[in-house]
């Protein structure tokens, strides 16, 4: 057989099925789109469930892909043997209701003996028990012998997952020959690497019902995936995936910064294998827009890429390596994903910033692990506690999955009931302390265990009668509350919307005849009643009063405009920095918003300005807004995005700005993107790693912004004499310009004076090994007067080396500068400079021949000073 590359194998079987009337598409992102249940793509159909389902329809009824996929149940296996990885690409042919068995089946043999080259006698068959029709086409139209088509059970060879579309499959295996067989009893189906299944076809033509009926499909459909590192093994006559040519050239450039071989000792042969395949995922992850986290996929990629970097330090590799790495997987991949080649320098950047920040919790970390260790061995104990695994977690910032595992290998467990345990009581103990302090405003102070949840009518109505069903006053459940007091309200429904997901709780009025309140702000406690924080202004308000609640419009609205544009933030935000940005906390009121979103970097000055052009445009492009309550797989079919690790019920609410933004959304909006009026990005910060903030203000706060600024502006127009605001920038450049001038004359004759002490300074020469050596204070002159006065002493002397010193407003400068020929001769004025200047307590250093510093302590510039002469002797070893 010949022994094509993995991307060969690629491009042919892509290139064959085109030929076939298929699509052929791109490989979808690892981050599956509007697909709660998944954290991450693991097979070839996995991002075609919508087409398989009927939800969509296809771009067309015939598709081939190469899927990037990760699976990561068995990481901790990676390594361990040279079977197990976490990446790989799944090569697929598929039919919507188009070609079924005899074309998928007859097409799968030519690939694999015609294409591939295969010899059809090394290629055996399973079918499913009960599919005759396959086992009739294998053996009738293709040709293969009966004894090669093995019938196989359900567990083995039928496709099935709770109920819906289903089917058997037939699996395609290359007998690889006796050497990989594990003796005479040797068969299709045993463990041993004889028979390796290559090739999965997936005949999904029933549809299985709640009784447990399979029905069969009017338009059945082909799903068939073949592992292409699996194949690439196969042809390349190689035994696991660490040995076929592109994984293999990854391997070896780890190696080599290692300074290690493959296959020449075990415990080696673990982290090779360990780095190898993580680097993959690693690599793939990040170019598809994951960033390191704490949670959900961004946990995934942070494992993997410590996991590497702790295997790295088990070779000996010192610093970051992982993004070096990167290089030859964007090279060895870049044929089949051009992307990475794009991408390269921002993959790499992700990779290094991770590794660093690792590198500085690990050796404290494994420090204290391993003394945690060799307690519990000398304790005769096998379990490392639940507090001491956290301990490290929280202090020391060592990811718990890392200690299982180094535990593991050292024949220790780690007790992960204890670890969540403390993990919870933190978790309490930080909800406890963030409760606001006063007594009538703790969210969970009042149950009001007798009240039905409240209802919520504000989405559409701004006002509403209620009956009034709790009162709370000075810390206890009360009747009545009255003029001057503070409490909290409770009606059976209302308009007022509750601080939750960000958005600041609604204020307005409470009415009733000869009373009135204020409500400060709103909340809604766990058992879904709405609490009015009031203040009483006049009259009393009673348990069972009829009331009038009314929300402040105004309020309400700015609230919603600060709302509404963080969803355009959003979008805009994705748009211009990448899909790797995800929400990651909100706080909207009437006077600003706020959005912290996953981005690894501090952005530019023009990414900001692009956004907040964006925002605007879709702002000014007056689109409709409109807010639809769907089943939450409907709500999917728009294209909502579904954040992993969040939790919906059935029903969702979908807030769609025109076919700009669409989100799941709870809180209140406007009608029309105009109503945001403007938007103003105030600041862009860093709040945590790999989490960034943005300030912003709209509608009236940027009219407010706006009026600050034009007074800033008075102000400055007057502080410069200009009766014309518009002429500020040119008298600001005037008067710079002035000062920039006054500065040079001051420089001049601040060189006039140092060339006059030139003489002062020579009176302190001297002569070491034939050079002359000069050094002096020179005090009230700053650095480039020093480097002036420097010149003119080497211009006047020739062949020499001058060390100065001055001490000007409180400062202290060193220079030391030399000609190029006492360089030669073993000078170094760099060196001298260091020296000199920590004996009065600064620093400095630079080139042989020039270098400057500074200094703290005037006193020590004599003493400093004093030392020239003998680091001038040492430099040139007399």
């Amino acid at each position: 057989m010949e022994k094509f590359g993995v991307n060969e194998i690629r491009e042919k079987f892509l290139s064959f099925f085109e030929s076939k009337g298929c699509l052929r598409l791109g490989s979808f992102s690892l981050v599956p789109k509007n697909d709660a249940s998944l954290l991450l793509i693991n097979s070839g159909m996995a991002p075609m469930k919508k087409w398989f389902t009927g939800a969509e329809t296809p771009p067309r009824k015939r598709v081939t892909t190469c899927q990037k996929c990760i699976r990561t149940p068995d990481i901790e296996c990676v390594g361990k043997t040279a079977r197990h990885g976490t990446y790989f690409e799944m090569l697929g042919n598929f039919s919507f209701g188009d070609y079924f068995k005899h074309e998928a089946i007859a097409w799968g043999w030519e690939f694999l003996t015609e294409v591939m080259g295969i010899p059809k006698e090394k290629l055996w068959i399973t079918v499913y028990q009960d599919d005759d029709e396959a086992r009739d086409i294998w053996i009738n139209e293709i040709g293969v012998p009966a004894d090669r088509v093995v019938k196989m059970g359900k567990e083995d060879n039928f496709w099935e997952h709770g109920t819906g579309p289903c089917g058997p499959c037939s699996e395609i295996h290359v007998d690889r020959g006796e050497e990989y067989s594990c003796g005479p009893d040797c068969k299709l189906g045993c463990d041993c690497d004889r028979f390796m299944e290559v090739w999965n076809l997936v005949f999904t033509q029933f549809d299985k019902d709640e009784n447990g009926n399979y029905n069969r499909l009017d338009h059945p459909n082909i799903d068939t995936g073949m592992g292409l590192e699996r194949l690439a093994a196969i042809m390349q006559g190689v035994d696991n995936l660490f040995e076929v040519d592109t994984v293999k050239n990854i391997m070896t450039h780890i190696s080599k910064i290692a300074g290690v071989e493959y296959k020449k000792d075990h415990r080696t042969d673990v982290s090779l294998r360990v780095i190898t395949d993580h680097i993959r995922s690693t690599v793939m992850m990040v170019s598809d827009g994951v960033i390191p986290s704490n949670e959900g996929r961004g946990y995934v990629l942070r494992r993997l890429l410590r996991r590497a970097a702790r295997h790295g330090k088990l070779l000996g590799i010192k610093g970051a390596f992982l993004y070096k790495v990167a290089d030859t997987v964007i090279d060895e991949s870049a044929q089949g994903y051009p992307e990475l080649d794009e991408k390269r320098e921002y993959i790499k950047k992700i990779i290094r910033i991770e590794e660093e920040r690792f590198a500085k919790t690990i050796d404290n970390g494994l420090t204290i692990l391993n003394d945690y260790i060799e307690e519990t061995k000398k304790e005769g104990k096998t379990v490392i506690s639940g507090e001491k695994a956290f301990k490290l977690n929280d202090t020391y910032g060592f990811p718990i999955d890392l200690t299982v595992e180094i535990c593991g290998e050292q024949g220790l467990a780690v007790d992960r009931e204890g670890y969540d345990k403390e993990l919870q009581i933190q978790k309490d103990t930080a909800r406890t302390a963030r409760k606001d302090g006063s007594s009538w405003e703790g969210e969970e102070g009042y149950n009001f265990e007798d009240a039905a949840p409240t209802e919520f009518v504000g989405y559409y109505n701004l006002k509403s009668d209620s009956r009034v069903v709790g009162i709370a006053t000075e810390g206890e459940v009360s009747a009545t509350i009255n003029a001057g007091e503070e409490g909290i309200i409770v009606t059976e429904k209302t308009p007022f919307y509750a601080e939750m997901g960000g958005q600041a709780g609604d204020v307005g009025t409470i009415v009733s005849a000869g009373a009135r309140a204020e409500v400060v702000n709103t909340k809604k406690n766990g058992n879904g009643i709405y609490m009015h924080y009031v203040k009483v202004t006049a009259g009393s308000i009673s348990d069972g009063d009829t009331v009038t609640l009314a929300v402040s419009k105004d309020n309400r609205m700015a609230v919603s405009r600060n709302h509404s544009a963080t969803h355009l933030l959003h979008k805009a935000l994705k748009e211009v920095l990448g899909t790797h940005v995800a929400q990651a906390g909100s706080e909207v009121n009437k006077n600003h918003l706020r959005f912290d979103f996953s981005h690894f970097e501090a952005m530019t000055k023009e990414e900001l300005e692009d956004v907040e052009k964006r925002v605007n445009k879709a702002i000014l492009d007056a689109m409709p807004i409109t807010v639809k309550e769907l089943p939450i797989e409907e709500a999917k079919k728009l294209g909502a995005e579904a954040q992993f690790g969040e939790k919906y019920g059935d029903v969702v609410r979908v807030v769609s700005m025109g076919d700009y933004s669409v989100e799941f959304c709870g809180g209140t909006h406007l009608t029309n993107t105009a109503n945001v009026g403007l938007f103003k990005l105030i600041s862009e910060s860093g709040v945590a790693a790999g989490t960034r903030r943005i300030e912003a203000v709209t509608g009236e706060g940027v009219m407010d912004y706006i009026a600050k600024n034009n007074a800033l502006i008075e102000r400055t127009a007057l502080a410069l004499k200009s009766n014309n605001i518009h002429e500020i920038d040119q008298k600001a450049e005037q008067l710079s310009a002035e000062l920039k001038e006054t500065k040079k004359k001051l420089e001049s004759l601040n060189a006039k004076l140092a060339s006059g002490k030139t003489d002062d300074v020579m009176e302190n020469m001297t002569e070491i090994g034939g050079i002359k050596v000069v050094f002096g204070r020179v005090d009230g002159l700053g650095g480039n007067d020093l480097r002036t006065l420097g010149d003119t002493l080497k211009e006047k002397i020739g062949s020499c080396i001058a060390v100065l010193a001055s001490a000007n407003d409180g400062k202290i400068s060193f220079l030391a500068t030399a000609t190029k020929d006492t360089v030669k001769k073993g000078v170094h004025a760099g060196k001298i400079i260091m020296e000199i200047t920590a004996i009065a307590g600064g620093s400095g250093g630079g080139k042989p021949d020039m270098a400057q510093g500074g200094g703290k302590d005037a006193e020590k510039i004599g003493e400093a000073l004093s030392k020239v002469t003998e680091i001038v002797k040492a430099q040139l070893e007399l």
